[in-house]
């Protein structure tokens, strides 16, 4: 995420308690470049502590045990005997989602790690975008959904579904990868070789090459815009424009009842979400005039801790039937 966009601190989630009873407690972990964040809930899904940790990348075993610390810190929090654990990281998960299967190029020692063994308590591990599409659903903006898309607008594009109140991860767990989307089939391919993906025409990794140069980034962007620059005006909107027809397109396969954005350019609010709106109503089918409602995240930047911690608590549920 691009923190420079928001402009303003992220809101804390409020904690329902500093102390469980206990009894069975579940932690989750968000594994991100930068920092490990944390969360743990009770068995009713109520936040009871949080915490926030240096990654280190580039140094496995630093991250590896600072996510033991962190586990073993928080379990004495909420006076926990025991904990069921939840990873959310950048990467596809294997089937049996124990480990993340597939991430080259960050965080060495990742791939085929199973945090279970290392941990010594159960532990389920799914891709952050599935994450923070779980804690939409359960505790934020998706939580009355039953069918829902999530998209993550920052440096790239993430996305999630929701498919009968329940993440789909599809056959190979990469589903919901809407940033690899195509939009523009002539356009410039992407990280995973697709032409003018959805990635390419809005991601902020790209906003200097969309701006032949003359912004950096989102937040420069967007500045311009608002400052009445007519030329970035052309830019965000061209950008907006891509953005609609890609859910536009989402809308018709998918048939969703919600749309959530999130992500730091989810932080430009009404001058991304006012004019997001009329576009997509040029472009979606709406038979009926039934459409999705576009809604931005809740969660912040803890949503792949809490999304983690739901999903482990769900996973060892089904399990223990």
């Amino acid at each position: 995420m691009d923190e420079k966009m928001l402009n303003k601190e992220i809101t804390p989630i409020p904690l329902t308690s500093e102390k469980g009873d206990g009894g069975l407690g579940f932690i989750g972990i968000d594994l991100g470049g930068t920092r490990i964040k944390a969360v743990a809930i009770d068995a009713a899904g109520n936040i009871l502590h949080q915490m926030y940790t240096p990654t280190n990348d580039g140094d496995g075993e630093a991250w590896k045990n600072a996510i033991a610390t962190t586990v073993d810190t928080l379990k004495k929090k909420i006076n926990s005997s025991s904990a069921i654990v939840g990873i959310s990281a950048p990467g596809l998960p294997n089937n049996s989602n124990n480990c993340i299967a597939f991430m080259p190029g960050r965080l060495e020692g990742l791939e085929n790690f199973i945090w279970s063994d290392y941990l010594q308590t159960p532990a389920y591990v799914l891709n952050d975008g599935i994450a923070a599409m779980v804690a939409e659903a359960r505790a934020g903006a998706a939580k009355n959904s039953t069918n829902a898309v999530l998209l993550t607008l920052g440096t790239g594009v993430g996305g999630a579904l929701l498919i009968n109140g329940k993440p789909y991860q599809g056959s190979f767990n990469k589903a919901g990868h809407f940033g690899h989307s195509v939009v523009d089939c002539n356009g410039d391919r992407d990280v995973t070789n697709m032409p003018g993906s959805l990635e390419e025409c809005i991601g902020n990794c790209t906003v200097e090459k969309r701006s032949g140069g003359k912004f950096s980034s989102t937040h420069e962007l967007l500045l311009a815009h608002r400052n009445g620059d007519a030329f970035a005006n052309e830019v965000w909107m061209r950008s907006l424009k891509h953005l609609a027809i890609s859910l536009a397109s989402i809308c018709n396969i998918i048939s969703p009842d919600t749309v959530v954005i999130g992500g730091g350019i989810a932080e430009a609010d009404d001058d991304l979400f006012v004019p997001l709106n009329k576009m997509i109503d040029e472009y979606e089918w709406q038979p009926g005039g039934i459409k999705a409602t576009i809604v931005k995240a809740q969660q912040g930047d803890l949503a792949g801790a809490i999304g983690a911690a739901f999903f482990a608590k769900e996973k060892y549920n089904e399990e223990k039937k």
